[in-house]
Order: structure tokens, then sequence, then C-alpha cells
């Protein structure tokens, strides 16, 4: 992705080039920033809790890019604040832990394990919502962003105005991830919050404005 705007990054993961690069892209075009954001957030993938043991290299957060770091306030993760707080009042008062490095192990991973099925609810539910508000604009044509790609499950993309994600499933099968382009709902599944598309001609759009720059679908 760094490469399509002329940039580079380290071969291996580093957080601070990362947020050197979003840094300049941010200040360079902040009205397209957010898609590029998303691109980054989703070819990184999901974080996870761990626990940190005394002594021992700290793990930090790795999109922040720094280093002392705890998870905690954050409204829908009460149970992870719940036990930061436990461990926190009983260091301010000289008490031993309230867990053992391996209870924290287990808790940190059942937050882990409950965070994303509760984001999974929450994503069944926005699909469920766009595919509702679509099933009346079936075959109108939107600007659209590649957001998934493999050869082995196809392309997804994503629709700006309203924001919605759906499979490509007539069109090319080697869109590249940050693309953009203009593609039609073609079908729509409610109670399956499931999003169907089709690439559009760019020839047969030429009398249409789009406000979409970047590389196009041809």
């Amino acid at each position: 992705v760094a490469k399509d705007y002329g940039e580079s990054l380290p071969a291996e993961p580093d957080s601070k080039a990362l947020e050197a690069f979003l840094s300049k892209r941010h200040k360079a075009d902040p009205l397209r920033f957010p898609d590029l954001s998303l691109i980054i957030v989703k070819l990184m993938g999901r974080g996870e809790y761990v626990v940190e043991s005394p002594g021992a290299a700290p793990v930090g957060h790795f999109g922040l890019a720094v280093r002392d770091y705890t998870h905690s306030t954050a409204p829908n993760r009460r149970f992870p604040d719940l036990i930061t707080s436990r461990v926190l009042k009983a260091a301010l008062a000289n008490h031993p832990p309230p867990y053992s490095i391996t209870e924290m192990g287990k808790l940190a991973l059942h937050c882990t394990q409950q965070e994303d099925a509760a984001q999974k609810v929450e994503r069944r539910m926005r699909k469920s919502e766009a595919a509702l508000l679509l099933e009346s604009r079936v075959g109108q044509s939107f600007d659209a962003l590649v957001t998934g790609s493999s050869t082995a499950g196809g392309v997804w993309v994503r629709i700006f105005f309203p924001p919605a994600e759906g499979k490509l499933v007539a069109g090319r099968a080697d869109g590249k991830v940050g693309e953009k382009g203009r593609c039609n709902p073609v079908a729509t599944n409610v109670a399956r919050g499931c999003l169907e598309f089709e690439q559009v001609n760019q020839a047969s759009q030429a009398a249409e404005p789009t406000v979409v720059e970047g590389s196009l679908w041809n």
C-alpha cells in the first residue's frame, strides 16, 4: 500500500515507520485519509489481549506505537477494565496481585474471545442494516473501494455513500486492496446480512459524474 503512494516501509513490521507514513498521508490528503486508514486496519487484523510479565520485554501496542500500555476506560471492555482496576488497587495497597500470571493469561484469552464474538454480532447487524437499505437500490451505481482480496475467497468492496461492504461476484477477481472503481449492488439478503456487487464497466459510465479519483477498474 505504501508503495502505491511512492513510500517504502521496512520489511519487518515497524510501528514507528507506519505511524510516520500515515501521518504524512493524513497531512497530504485528509479528505481521503479515512479510506487509507480503513485499509491499513484491515491489513493489520484484529488485536488481542496479552499479559506482560514483570521483567519481561514489553509487548506494547503496535497500532499506537507505544510500549508502556494497558487497555482501559473503553465502554465496550468493562471486564478488562475491572481486571486492570483490581491489579492497580492491589499494587497501590501493597497487597499481593489478585491473579497469578497463569490466571491472567486465561483471562486475556477469554476477553479476546468474548470481544471477537461481540464484534461478529455488531458486524452482522451492520451488514443486515446495509442490506435492508440497499434493497431498493439494486442496479444503482456507486463509488467503491476494494477492502479485501484473496485468490481463494474473492474480492470485497466497500461503497462510500451509504457506507456498506459486500462481495464482488461479477467483475475482476484480482482487485487490489485500496483500488477504487464503481460497482452495482446485484443481490441483498437482510436475514443473512449479505450484499453482492458487480463491477461497473467504466466505458458505460463515462457520462456519469464521480468524485472518486485514483486507479479505476477498467
